[in-house]
Protein backbone atom coordinates (compact mmCIF):
# COMPACT_ATOMS: atom_id res chain seq x y z
CA UNK A 1 0.00 0.00 0.00
CA UNK A 2 1.10 3.55 -0.72
CA UNK A 3 0.81 6.24 1.96
CA UNK A 4 1.41 9.99 1.93
CA UNK A 5 2.11 11.97 5.10
CA UNK A 6 1.98 15.74 4.58
CA UNK A 7 4.13 17.98 6.77
CA UNK A 8 2.88 20.80 9.00
CA UNK A 9 0.55 23.04 6.95
CA UNK A 10 1.38 26.71 7.54
CA UNK A 11 -1.59 28.99 6.85
CA UNK A 12 -2.92 29.78 3.38
CA UNK A 13 0.49 29.26 1.72
CA UNK A 14 0.54 25.74 3.18
CA UNK A 15 -2.98 25.04 1.95
CA UNK A 16 -1.97 26.27 -1.50
CA UNK A 17 1.10 24.02 -1.38
CA UNK A 18 -0.83 20.85 -0.65
CA UNK A 19 -3.61 21.76 -3.09
CA UNK A 20 -1.09 22.19 -5.90
CA UNK A 21 0.91 19.10 -4.89
CA UNK A 22 -2.12 16.82 -4.74
CA UNK A 23 -3.24 18.15 -8.14
CA UNK A 24 0.18 17.33 -9.58
CA UNK A 25 0.10 13.85 -8.09
CA UNK A 26 -3.25 13.20 -9.76
CA UNK A 27 -1.98 14.57 -13.08
CA UNK A 28 1.03 12.25 -12.83
CA UNK A 29 -1.32 9.36 -11.98
CA UNK A 30 0.26 8.89 -8.55
CA UNK A 31 -2.37 7.31 -6.33
CA UNK A 32 -2.28 6.96 -2.56
CA UNK A 33 -4.27 4.50 -0.50
CA UNK A 34 -4.22 6.80 2.53
CA UNK A 35 -3.27 10.46 3.13
CA UNK A 36 -2.49 12.09 6.49
CA UNK A 37 -1.59 15.74 7.13
CA UNK A 38 -0.59 17.69 10.22
CA UNK A 39 -2.92 20.71 10.36
CA UNK A 40 -2.20 22.42 13.69
CA UNK A 41 -1.02 25.66 12.03
CA UNK A 42 -3.40 25.69 9.08
CA UNK A 43 -5.58 28.65 10.15
CA UNK A 44 -3.30 31.67 9.60
CA UNK A 45 -0.49 29.88 11.45
CA UNK A 46 -2.45 29.31 14.65
CA UNK A 47 -4.60 26.22 15.16
CA UNK A 48 -7.50 25.32 12.92
CA UNK A 49 -11.02 26.69 12.49
CA UNK A 50 -14.16 25.41 10.77
CA UNK A 51 -13.52 27.21 7.49
CA UNK A 52 -9.98 25.85 7.22
CA UNK A 53 -11.16 22.39 8.22
CA UNK A 54 -13.69 22.41 5.37
CA UNK A 55 -11.00 23.44 2.87
CA UNK A 56 -8.69 20.65 3.98
CA UNK A 57 -11.40 17.99 4.16
CA UNK A 58 -12.31 18.85 0.58
CA UNK A 59 -8.80 17.92 -0.57
CA UNK A 60 -9.35 14.25 0.23
CA UNK A 61 -7.35 13.94 3.45
CA UNK A 62 -8.17 10.69 5.27
CA UNK A 63 -6.82 11.88 8.63
CA UNK A 64 -5.59 15.17 10.11
CA UNK A 65 -3.15 15.18 13.01
CA UNK A 66 -2.05 18.08 15.20
CA UNK A 67 0.03 19.12 18.20
CA UNK A 68 0.38 21.76 20.89
CA UNK A 69 -1.08 24.57 18.74
CA UNK A 70 -4.35 22.73 18.19
CA UNK A 71 -5.73 24.55 21.27
CA UNK A 72 -5.11 28.06 19.90
CA UNK A 73 -8.69 28.77 18.78
CA UNK A 74 -11.75 28.63 21.08
CA UNK A 75 -13.99 26.75 18.62
CA UNK A 76 -11.60 23.80 18.61
CA UNK A 77 -13.19 22.29 21.71
CA UNK A 78 -16.42 21.59 19.83
CA UNK A 79 -14.65 20.67 16.60
CA UNK A 80 -12.50 18.00 18.25
CA UNK A 81 -15.54 16.16 19.59
CA UNK A 82 -17.36 16.35 16.25
CA UNK A 83 -14.69 15.57 13.66
CA UNK A 84 -13.15 12.11 13.94
CA UNK A 85 -10.77 12.77 11.06
CA UNK A 86 -9.06 15.37 13.26
CA UNK A 87 -6.80 14.07 16.04
CA UNK A 88 -5.13 15.81 18.97
CA UNK A 89 -2.18 14.33 20.89
CA UNK A 90 -3.33 11.28 22.87
CA UNK A 91 -1.13 12.00 25.89
CA UNK A 92 -2.98 15.11 27.07
CA UNK A 93 -4.55 14.36 30.47
CA UNK A 94 -7.93 12.63 30.72
CA UNK A 95 -10.88 15.00 30.35
CA UNK A 96 -9.71 16.90 27.30
CA UNK A 97 -11.97 16.87 24.23
CA UNK A 98 -11.25 14.97 21.06
CA UNK A 99 -9.54 11.78 19.98
CA UNK A 100 -5.88 10.83 20.31
CA UNK A 101 -6.13 7.92 17.92
CA UNK A 102 -8.63 6.49 15.49
CA UNK A 103 -9.02 3.69 12.97
CA UNK A 104 -9.86 4.59 9.39
CA UNK A 105 -10.52 2.69 6.17
CA UNK A 106 -8.02 3.16 3.35
CA UNK A 107 -8.93 3.46 -0.32
CA UNK A 108 -8.43 -0.28 -0.83
CA UNK A 109 -10.59 -1.20 2.19
CA UNK A 110 -7.75 -1.97 4.62
CA UNK A 111 -8.05 -0.59 8.17
CA UNK A 112 -5.38 1.93 9.18
CA UNK A 113 -4.82 3.08 12.77
CA UNK A 114 -3.35 6.55 13.34
CA UNK A 115 -1.93 7.64 16.71
CA UNK A 116 -1.10 11.27 17.55
CA UNK A 117 1.43 11.87 20.35
CA UNK A 118 3.24 14.94 21.70
CA UNK A 119 6.73 15.18 23.15
CA UNK A 120 7.67 16.74 26.48
CA UNK A 121 11.27 17.95 26.02
CA UNK A 122 11.11 21.78 25.72
CA UNK A 123 7.31 21.47 25.60
CA UNK A 124 4.41 21.16 28.06
CA UNK A 125 4.82 18.62 30.83
CA UNK A 126 1.86 16.49 29.82
CA UNK A 127 1.51 12.72 30.22
CA UNK A 128 4.35 10.48 29.06
CA UNK A 129 4.06 9.81 25.29
CA UNK A 130 5.94 6.51 25.59
CA UNK A 131 3.53 5.17 28.21
CA UNK A 132 0.59 6.53 26.22
CA UNK A 133 1.80 4.62 23.15
CA UNK A 134 2.06 1.43 25.20
CA UNK A 135 -1.51 1.80 26.49
CA UNK A 136 -2.95 2.47 23.04
CA UNK A 137 -1.13 -0.44 21.44
CA UNK A 138 -2.32 -2.68 24.28
CA UNK A 139 -5.91 -1.60 23.57
CA UNK A 140 -5.45 -2.35 19.88
CA UNK A 141 -4.10 -5.81 20.52
CA UNK A 142 -3.34 -7.65 17.29
CA UNK A 143 -6.34 -6.30 15.41
CA UNK A 144 -4.61 -3.69 13.23
CA UNK A 145 -1.55 -4.38 11.11
CA UNK A 146 -0.96 -0.86 9.80
CA UNK A 147 -0.33 1.75 12.50
CA UNK A 148 0.99 5.25 11.80
CA UNK A 149 2.29 7.54 14.55
CA UNK A 150 2.61 11.32 14.29
CA UNK A 151 5.06 12.26 17.07
CA UNK A 152 4.80 16.02 17.48
CA UNK A 153 7.95 16.93 19.40
CA UNK A 154 10.74 19.47 19.59
CA UNK A 155 13.85 17.49 20.49
CA UNK A 156 15.53 15.29 17.89
CA UNK A 157 16.64 12.94 20.67
CA UNK A 158 13.08 12.38 21.90
CA UNK A 159 11.82 11.72 18.37
CA UNK A 160 14.59 9.25 17.63
CA UNK A 161 13.99 7.54 20.97
CA UNK A 162 10.31 7.10 20.08
CA UNK A 163 11.25 5.64 16.70
CA UNK A 164 13.47 3.02 18.31
CA UNK A 165 10.97 2.38 21.10
CA UNK A 166 8.18 1.59 18.63
CA UNK A 167 10.32 -0.16 16.00
CA UNK A 168 8.55 -3.35 14.97
CA UNK A 169 5.38 -2.37 16.85
CA UNK A 170 4.05 0.23 14.39
CA UNK A 171 4.40 0.80 10.65
CA UNK A 172 5.86 4.30 10.83
CA UNK A 173 6.85 7.04 13.27
CA UNK A 174 6.73 10.46 11.60
CA UNK A 175 8.14 13.45 13.45
CA UNK A 176 6.42 16.83 13.18
CA UNK A 177 6.58 20.27 14.87
CA UNK A 178 9.96 21.81 14.00
CA UNK A 179 9.00 22.70 10.38
CA UNK A 180 12.48 21.76 9.11
CA UNK A 181 12.69 18.51 7.16
CA UNK A 182 15.40 16.13 8.35
CA UNK A 183 17.57 14.05 6.05
CA UNK A 184 17.77 10.66 7.82
CA UNK A 185 14.66 9.04 6.32
CA UNK A 186 14.97 5.29 6.87
CA UNK A 187 13.31 1.99 7.66
CA UNK A 188 14.42 0.83 11.10
CA UNK A 189 15.65 -2.78 11.56
CA UNK A 190 12.30 -4.24 12.65
CA UNK A 191 10.30 -2.64 9.87
CA UNK A 192 9.19 0.78 11.13
CA UNK A 193 9.53 3.73 8.74
CA UNK A 194 11.03 6.79 10.41
CA UNK A 195 11.86 10.45 9.90
CA UNK A 196 12.77 12.91 12.67
CA UNK A 197 10.74 15.70 11.05
CA UNK A 198 8.77 15.63 7.82
CA UNK A 199 9.01 19.40 7.37
CA UNK A 200 6.59 22.22 6.57
CA UNK A 201 4.19 22.99 3.74
CA UNK A 202 4.33 26.74 3.36
CA UNK A 203 6.65 29.74 2.83
CA UNK A 204 10.37 29.00 3.11
CA UNK A 205 11.61 32.59 2.93
CA UNK A 206 10.64 32.84 6.59
CA UNK A 207 11.47 31.75 10.10
CA UNK A 208 9.63 28.41 10.33
CA UNK A 209 6.79 29.91 8.31
CA UNK A 210 6.53 33.32 9.96
CA UNK A 211 7.64 36.65 8.51
CA UNK A 212 11.35 37.19 9.11
CA UNK A 213 11.01 40.71 10.47
CA UNK A 214 8.41 39.59 13.01
CA UNK A 215 10.61 36.76 14.26
CA UNK A 216 13.65 39.03 14.52
CA UNK A 217 11.79 41.34 16.90
CA UNK A 218 11.52 38.47 19.38
CA UNK A 219 15.17 37.49 19.06
CA UNK A 220 16.61 41.00 19.07
CA UNK A 221 14.24 42.77 21.46
CA UNK A 222 13.29 39.91 23.76
CA UNK A 223 9.62 40.82 23.84
CA UNK A 224 6.45 39.17 22.51
CA UNK A 225 4.87 40.46 19.32
CA UNK A 226 2.43 39.28 16.70
CA UNK A 227 3.86 36.75 14.25
CA UNK A 228 2.38 36.79 10.75
CA UNK A 229 2.58 34.00 8.18
CA UNK A 230 5.14 34.72 5.45
CA UNK A 231 4.34 34.60 1.74
CA UNK A 232 7.36 33.72 -0.40
CA UNK A 233 9.09 30.60 -1.76
CA UNK A 234 6.28 28.14 -1.07
CA UNK A 235 7.19 24.47 -0.87
CA UNK A 236 5.44 21.16 -0.25
CA UNK A 237 6.97 18.75 2.29
CA UNK A 238 5.88 15.18 2.73
CA UNK A 239 6.80 11.54 3.14
CA UNK A 240 5.78 8.70 0.83
CA UNK A 241 5.70 5.24 2.41
CA UNK A 242 5.24 1.78 0.97
CA UNK A 243 3.74 -0.51 3.63
CA UNK A 244 2.94 -4.20 3.38
CA UNK A 245 -0.74 -4.58 4.26
CA UNK A 246 -0.37 -8.14 5.58
CA UNK A 247 2.56 -7.63 7.95
CA UNK A 248 2.31 -3.88 8.57
CA UNK A 249 6.04 -3.54 7.90
CA UNK A 250 7.28 -0.45 6.09
CA UNK A 251 9.08 -1.45 2.90
CA UNK A 252 10.35 1.94 1.71
CA UNK A 253 10.22 5.63 2.58
CA UNK A 254 10.92 8.68 0.44
CA UNK A 255 10.84 12.30 1.56
CA UNK A 256 9.60 15.09 -0.69
CA UNK A 257 10.43 18.80 -0.64
CA UNK A 258 9.13 20.43 -3.82
CA UNK A 259 8.85 24.03 -4.97
CA UNK A 260 5.23 25.06 -5.51
CA UNK A 261 5.02 28.83 -6.04
CA UNK A 262 7.24 31.90 -5.58
CA UNK A 263 4.72 33.86 -3.52
CA UNK A 264 1.13 34.24 -2.38
CA UNK A 265 -0.90 37.22 -1.24
CA UNK A 266 -0.18 37.60 2.46
CA UNK A 267 -2.82 36.87 5.08
CA UNK A 268 -4.23 39.51 7.40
Amino acid sequence: MKFLFIGDIMGEPGIQAITDALTRFRQENQKFDFIVANVENAAAGYGINRDTLRKLAGLGLDCMTSGNHIWNRPEIYDILNEEKRLLRPANYPIGNPGFGWQVYTALNGVEVAVINLQGRVYMQEIDCPFQAADKILEQMGEKYKIILVDFHADATSEKQAMGWYLDGRVSAVIGTHTHVQSAETRVLPRGTGFITDVGMCGPYDSVIGMQIEDALVRFLKGRPNRLRVAAHNIKFAGLIMEIDEKSGRCLAVRRILNDIAPEIENEL
